[in-house]
């Protein structure tokens, strides 16, 4: 059985041997940019994929070109996210630790207008980016848009807009093709530099009776630094290939990536988790 397809993995060892990086310098490029990021098993131990042979490979081409490390990772990571199709299932593969809920539309909206707000509130010219699905939802939000937009650094809107979106100069609108999974997702990135945070969800099929705001989506949120990093990255993919002429607004502080989540703010998470599960399970008045 080949190392890919055994259920451990390449250890770091044999990652170092593919590669020709040694172990040190690898842990070092994990703790300080986040990349590659190993699977760990119950014991600690770090296990990798091809994918991740690939993109050291690739960090290794781009540095002999003449980038810097961190660029070169910063890139090669990039491309990576380029492939994801959509943002929930990029972060459940990437992230599994992140607990999926079942929430109603209405659940979904307080717990991404708390997020908006306090990005708002917070000021700290955010990268933000939402799928609306579609046009008629953002445009009966576009007030509130306009506004979070004037403390952003850059918005980015995807939805089901026309091959020539309207031009709006508070944000990038992107145009969702028909047949692609973010079509069905809803999604809020806010990546800044204290206040990360990201949710997303996936509509569920077979909804064509409820009401709107009764429809389910299995979602997820985390406010981990690194998987909203890897949320911005995922949007950006998503946002070259559907609008290639989009003006994206990446500077330096968004080449690297944070450090990874402390494990109180990871029991924080699933304690918040478990209370908007419950509240979303509460009655509710007619």
């Amino acid at each position: 059985m080949s190392s890919e397809n055994s259920p451990s993995g390449l250890t770091i060892g044999e990652l170092a041997e593919r590669t020709g990086v040694s172990q040190p310098t690898l842990r070092t490029w994990e703790s300080r940019h986040g990349s590659p990021r190993p699977r760990r098993l119950p014991g600690g131990h770090r296990r990798y994929g091809e994918q991740d042979v690939a993109l050291v490979e690739e960090i290794l081409r781009l540095r002999g070109s003449g980038l810097g490390l961190q660029s070169a990772i910063a890139r090669a990571s990039a491309a990576r996210a380029e492939h994801e199709p959509s943002v929930f299932a990029g972060l459940r593969r990437r992230h599994p630790h992140l607990a999926p809920q079942v929430l109603t539309k209405q659940s979904l909206l307080a717990l991404t207008r708390a997020i908006e707000d306090e990005c708002c509130a917070r000021a700290e010219r955010p990268i933000l980016f939402a799928s609306f699905q579609r046009e008629r939802y953002y445009q009966s939000s576009k007030a509130r848009w306009d506004d979070l937009a004037g403390t952003a650094e850059q918005v980015v809107v995807f939805a089901d807009f026309g091959k020539r979106p309207p031009v709006d100069g508070a944000a990038v609108m992107v145009p969702v093709p028909k047949d692609a999974p973010l079509r069905r997702e809803w999604l809020l990135v806010c990546d800044a530099q204290d206040y990360p945070a990201c949710v997303t969800g996936w509509e569920l099929p077979g909804q064509d009776r409820l009401s709107d705001r009764e429809r389910r989506f299995e979602s997820l949120w985390t406010v981990d630094p690194v998987a909203v990093r890897d949320a911005t990255r995922i949007c950006v993919g998503l946002a070259q290939e559907f609008r290639p002429t989009a003006d994206l607004v990446l500077g330096d502080r968004w080449a690297g990536m944070p450090s990874q989540a402390s494990p109180d703010l990871r029991r924080a998470l699933d304690l918040f988790n478990r209370i908007v599960g419950y509240l979303d399970m509460a009655p509710r008045r007619p």
